[in-house]
């Protein structure tokens, strides 16, 4: 160790050892300070003005008008001679379902486009000419029901009304306007009978390409294959009060706006929509099924 020789030299590197240290301190203190801006700043986004998310949360006045606008119909909703769309509707399904020709609907109501309509949309389903509020008093007559003899047959194949076997049953020898002079429309055996809740008419047995005869006069209203579960479909209306509908046939041979007479081929026998070759047939009175059993002769 070396002798201290001045108190003066001792008192000098104290000095300096003393500034050394402060300047020490001074270098670390800027580190220190800046640590919590640089934590600080993500901490404190600004915040997004609040005019810009307002308006997300405001309808439109467009979207608006759409929400509350009526739709077409909507005041005779619930009134006699009207029908309110539901989700499945088509216009080929409300037709059948009114006792209609759905070409006579669309015109109606005056529709654009019969592809589309609305759920929620009221349609008119009876002639502008027929006083719709009326039909709620007037009610549907029950179908006459009569006793046919044992040995009434169908039209053949082909023959038009004026041909029918001169013992002809009851109920198509008094045929009115309202009643019309029924044939049964195969030749097969009837598979499945009706059943209001399930099958809505008859099923009779066949082989693919037999005949599909008219069940009536009338004129068709439809022959296509629209309507989901019936195939290749025909439907006649035979006047104000009923149709019927002719269903999986495999060909079509009339046109809609066609004239049949009773027992004229109007398809061929098929399993279009179905699981086995049939004719389903199906006799609406005003709409509703009703069954084909209790208005054809007797075989």
């Amino acid at each position: 160790m070396l002798p201290v020789r001045s108190p003066s030299l001792l008192l000098s590197i104290c000095a300096v050892l003393a500034l050394a240290g402060c300047a020490t301190s001074r270098n670390k203190a800027p580190v220190e300070d800046r640590q919590p801006v640089r934590q600080a700043a993500p901490r404190t986004p600004l915040p997004a003005p609040a005019s810009t998310t307002q308006p997300a949360a405001v309808p439109q006045p467009a979207a608006t008008e759409a929400a509350t606008k009526p739709l077409p119909g909507a005041e005779n909703a619930g009134k006699p001679g009207y029908y309110t769309v539901k989700p499945g509707d088509t216009m080929i399904r409300i037709g059948l379902d009114q006792g209609q020709n759905w070409r006579d609907i669309v015109r109606w109501n005056a529709i654009e486009n019969p592809n589309l309509i609305e759920v929620g949309q009221v349609l008119r389903v009876v002639p502008p000419q027929v006083d719709a509020a009326a039909l709620a008093t007037q009610g549907v007559a029950p179908a006459r029901v009569e006793a046919k003899p044992l040995d009434a047959r169908p039209a053949p194949a082909g023959a038009a009304a004026a041909s029918a076997p001169v013992v002809a049953p009851p109920a198509a020898a008094a045929a009115s306007d309202d009643e019309p002079a029924w044939a049964w429309p195969a030749a097969g055996s009837v598979l499945a009978g009706f059943d209001e809740g399930k099958q809505k008419g008859l099923a009779i047995a066949g082989k693919a390409g037999d005949p599909v005869l008219a069940a009536a006069d009338g004129r068709v209203v439809y022959a296509g294959s629209g309507l989901r579960g019936y195939g290749n479909l025909v439907i006649v209306k035979h006047n104000g009060t009923y149709l019927s509908a002719y269903a999986h046939n495999q060909t079509l041979l009339v046109k809609e706006d066609q004239a049949v007479r009773r027992g004229q081929k109007i398809a061929e026998m098929g399993s279009s929509d179905a699981e086995r070759v049939q004719l389903h047939f199906e006799i609406r009175r005003q709409g509703k099924p009703v069954d084909p059993a209790r208005l054809l002769p007797a075989r």
